[in-house]
């Protein structure tokens, strides 16, 4: 069958240039072809991603195109303006790809809106919203290495496509063959004849001010002498960040130069994920090489929906920040400030993944906020911002963070957003700078009020063909014989979050392992990667206390999922 689906790919004019030698090139490799044809890229809740090559299980202009065929059948059963609005990152292929998709939907009757240049993941959202487009498609891999690249696609909220309408599209997508069954028309045509328009300025405009409108405290970085370096990764962020923060008044911005502008071979950065030191390296050593005058390196991934920092350290060296401690951080931030500003509303209403850290729950608690616990991926705190909005409540919604660097403040988009992250960090360093504090300083203070919690997550990589099959193998054991204990520590209680009539949310294959003495150990299958990830939560007297039991629980779990 996949030989079969081979050698009509290889006999048919694939208009790509780069597609036809490497099918020629694997002609004796029967495990390539089988790895390249055997399975397509399957399409879910957030769309496609995979590395790029030849092949219905690789990412490639065909492989678009029956995506958004797909996507372009389930938008004529909507009605509404028939509308898709489209943006893509700097990743190889990612503006041939974002115009291949337009190309398909101009060929079916849909009108398009399209950035001119790349623009990140908030601003595909926000697009999505603003001219009340069917639908939203975003082109990136995220934070995944220079051969991966991605679909993404948005319902009318502007928040990643339900897990309905998704499974519409993948059956659209399944009746639809690959090289003979999409229909397009050119992109210089689509433009000539105006079903195919550019975002215009007024779109752009309206989506910096609504991320400027939720300063907490307005006009304060104009005269902080906040100072930064601050790296875009090769991405979509230079253009939008710079701008905010410009706004703001913070000009005294150094860019790592090797980062600065889009290269989707991330040369510097081979996993350009700001969660991790080896992304962040190059500007925190410009940060201590520019001097001791610095606050903070900020970092923001390939499609601006995450933002990381390292902050600075008494003994002027520099330590990342993770996303569980920014969010707690934003979190008091935020609550303090619009207590004191007088724009905290009532009834205010915060959202986080299960998997974050209940360090939050703390502060929520603390400041009055009623704190939400949603499943792990944005669209479900975007989820609740819809339902607040339904109930004509919106305004209640303050912040939704989850612990792999994402933030929102704000309901003018439903996914995060690093834009908004980043202005609202560099306020919150402008901030304790004038009072004569710190981020650090602000976030000892906070573990010396609330318990020394550490939160962190471990990966275990199943590559391969089989790798879906041992992931789910480990999953189907852990329920079938539950661990009685962790490195000693009982588990006192099993949350199976595929029980929506237990849990009170819907259907995920998330298990958390509540233990005696308060700590938890989460396991859940990642929904984009081959990898199971693991989230342990410990509370210690101390740092060292605390990881010396996140050691002893994740060396436990490496006998169980190695």
């Amino acid at each position: 069958m996949y030989m079969d689906e081979y050698k009509r790919w290889l006999a048919a004019d694939l208009e790509d240039p780069d597609l036809k030698p490497e099918l020629l090139k694997i002609a004796d490799d029967d495990e390539a072809i089988k790895d390249r044809f055997a399975v397509s890229l399957a399409f879910g809740t957030a769309g496609l991603r995979g590395t790029l090559g030849a092949g219905t299980n690789r990412m490639n202009i065909w492989v678009v195109r029956q995506a958004t065929q797909g996507v372009a059948n389930w938008v004529k059963t909507q009605g509404g303006n028939q509308t898709v609005a489209i943006s893509y990152d700097s990743r190889l292929k990612s503006d041939v790809f974002a115009k291949e998709a337009a190309s398909v939907l101009a060929g079916n009757g849909i009108n398009v809106r399209i950035y001119d240049a790349l623009m990140p993941v908030p601003a595909l959202s926000f697009a999505t919203r603003y001219y009340e487009c069917n639908a939203g498609i975003m082109i990136t891999a995220s934070h995944n290495p220079s051969k991966y690249n991605g679909f993404k696609a948005y319902g009318p909220d502007g928040c990643q496509m339900t897990d309905d309408a998704a499974a519409i599209v993948y059956d659209e997508i399944q009746k639809t063959d690959i090289l003979t069954g999409i229909k397009k028309m050119s992109f210089a045509t689509g433009v000539n004849q105006g079903i195919i328009k550019y975002v215009e300025d007024d779109c752009k405009e309206a989506f910096y001010e609504a991320i400027e409108a939720r300063q907490v405290r307005p006009g304060l970085c104009k005269t902080a002498g906040l100072k930064l370096v601050y790296s875009p990764l090769n991405g979509t962020g230079l253009v939008p960040v710079t701008k905010v923060l410009g706004d703001m008044g913070i000009t005294d911005i150094t860019i790592v130069p090797e980062q600065e502008y889009p290269n989707g071979y991330f040369t510097t950065a081979p996993y350009p994920n700001p969660e991790i030191y080896e992304a962040m390296k190059y500007g925190v050593e410009l940060a201590i090489k520019e001097g001791a005058d610095l606050d903070l390196m900020l970092a923001t991934d390939p499609d601006a929906d995450r933002v990381g920092i390292a902050m600075k350290c008494p003994d002027g060296s520099y330590e990342l920040v993770s996303g569980n401690e920014m969010g707690v951080l934003l979190l008091d931030y935020i609550c303090a400030g619009r207590i004191e500003k007088g724009t905290m509303p009532k009834d205010p209403v915060a959202v986080m993944s299960i998997v974050s850290t209940p360090l939050a729950d703390a502060v929520a608690k603390n400041y009055g906020v009623e704190l939400r616990h949603v499943l792990t991926g944005f669209k479900w705190i975007g989820d609740q911002i819809a339902q607040l909005e339904a109930a004509g409540e919106v305004d209640r919604f303050i912040f939704g963070f989850e612990e792999s660097y994402g933030y929102l403040a704000g309901p003018y988009v439903r996914d995060k957003d690093a834009v908004i992250g980043a202005m609202l960090i560099c306020e919150m360093a402008a901030y304790y700078r004038s009072i004569g504090s710190s981020i650090k300083q602000r976030l000892e203070e906070i573990y010396a009020q609330y318990g020394r919690y550490l939160n962190k997550v471990d990966s275990y990589e199943f590559p391969g063909l089989s790798g879906m099959d041992k992931m789910k193998g480990i999953m189907d054991s852990l329920r079938a014989e539950p661990p009685k204990e962790f490195a000693g520590k009982a588990v006192v209680s099993v949350t199976d979050y595929t029980k929506p009539e237990e849990t009170g949310l819907p259907k995920a294959n998330v298990l958390i392992y509540g233990l005696e003495d308060g700590a938890s150990v989460v396991v859940r299958p990642s929904g984009t990667e081959p990898k199971i990830k693991t989230y342990f939560t410990t509370l210690g007297k101390d740092l060292a206390e605390a990881q010396a039991e996140k050691d002893a629980l994740a060396a436990a779990c490496q006998t169980i999922l190695a």
